[in-house]
């Protein structure tokens, strides 16, 4: 399965987008040939450690010759240096998975002027120039994630550990979840922690929330590769977490979709989370990266692997791939990348 310029296209008429032959322009791609730099935000979360599993894999399915993947280690600005670095080796091409929205520019612009084409993965950038944004829809993981606590706690104080808000997915997920409690479920009064995609800093300040608000009936963590572990823990230190169904029990959803997370769901001590494709972000990270090097343009429109491609405020293309939401009615569904992981 492929998303090609023609199936980008859906159902527009073929000569309003071109053939994917006609896409391909001789003097901006070629074969698709040569190394391709793979930069990876984090390996501290398992999220991120099972993509970097992927790549490989999908590189070879997708016939790209990828390096060893770098790691920035939480660090904007090593990001940078990491994009310079790979240029550096004569790269071309780069698959980026952005820690800050804004800073990553600076990568991009050096991209750019080297001639290099990039796919952003995970996070789209406020500005710069890539082929494509290779990304779930980050607004409906806060609302799902909203739709499935109003549900299931009536009235009462519910908290968000909020990602790092320099980057347009910790953006896009507080600012939906917070909109769709407030327009759909007024009895809730959502509290916030900021914690930057950092494990330590959520565990801290959720302690420090507890403390001053014992009668905490909800808990979103938006990234249950950073936050669950700590949050599981702070719960048990301080007698409550309680399974799903027992009285006292905290309704929580997250999101990632690792292993851990299902484990969770099966014992009742997490509710749902919102399954972000780790193995459809390498593949398609990938495609669209050999696709870049060719030379091929894609138009906004439903592509072939049940996604969609939009055009971002900024005029950059995303193609939004799909994220379910798991519960303990799904959560053993064999299709969900987070059961196929050894």
């Amino acid at each position: 399965m492929r998303a090609t310029a023609v199936a980008a296209c859906g159902t527009l008429a073929l000569t309003a987008c071109g053939s994917t032959k006609d896409s391909g322009a001789a003097g901006a791609g070629g074969d698709g040939s040569g190394k391709v730099g793979v930069i990876l935000p984090l390996l501290t979360s398992p999220f991120w450690q099972s993509y970097n599993d992927y790549v490989p894999k999908m590189a070879a399915s997708e016939g790209v010759d990828a390096l060893k993947t770098v790691n920035s280690n939480s660090d904007p600005s090593q990001q940078i240096t990491d994009i310079n670095n790979e240029l550096n080796q004569g790269v071309k091409g780069l698959v980026v998975a952005p820690l800050d929205s804004a800073a990553i520019q600076a990568g991009l612009d050096q991209a750019e002027r080297k001639g290099v084409p990039v796919v952003a993965v995970d996070v789209a950038p406020d500005k710069g120039k890539v082929a494509m944004v290779v990304r779930a829809d980050n607004v409906a993981y806060g609302e799902k994630a909203c739709q499935y606590l109003g549900a299931h706690v009536t009235s009462g104080k519910v908290v968000q550990i909020m990602g790092d808000l320099a980057s347009v997915n910790g953006r896009d997920r507080s600012q939906a979840f917070r909109a769709c409690v407030k327009k759909n479920f007024p009895k809730l009064k959502v509290l916030e922690i900021p914690a930057k995609w950092e494990s330590d800093t959520a565990a801290s300040k959720l302690d420090t929330l507890l403390n001053a608000n014992p009668d905490i009936k909800g808990i979103y963590l938006q990234a249950g590769g950073v936050y669950l572990a700590p949050t599981l823990q702070t719960l048990k230190s301080k007698n409550m977490l309680k399974k799903a169904g027992a009285g006292g029990h905290i309704v929580i959803v997250s999101n990632d979709g690792i292993p851990q997370e299902f484990d969770a769901i099966r014992k009742g001590e997490i509710d749902a989370t919102v399954s972000q494709p780790a193995d459809a972000y390498a593949k398609y990270g990938m495609y669209y990266i050999k696709a870049a090097m060719q030379g091929k343009k894609f138009q906004p429109g439903p592509t072939d692997h049940d996604s969609t491609i939009v055009k971002l405020p900024s005029g950059i293309l995303e193609d939004q791939l799909p994220a379910p939401l798991v519960t303990k009615d799904n959560v053993d569904d064999p299709k969900l990348w987070g059961n196929t992981v050894k």
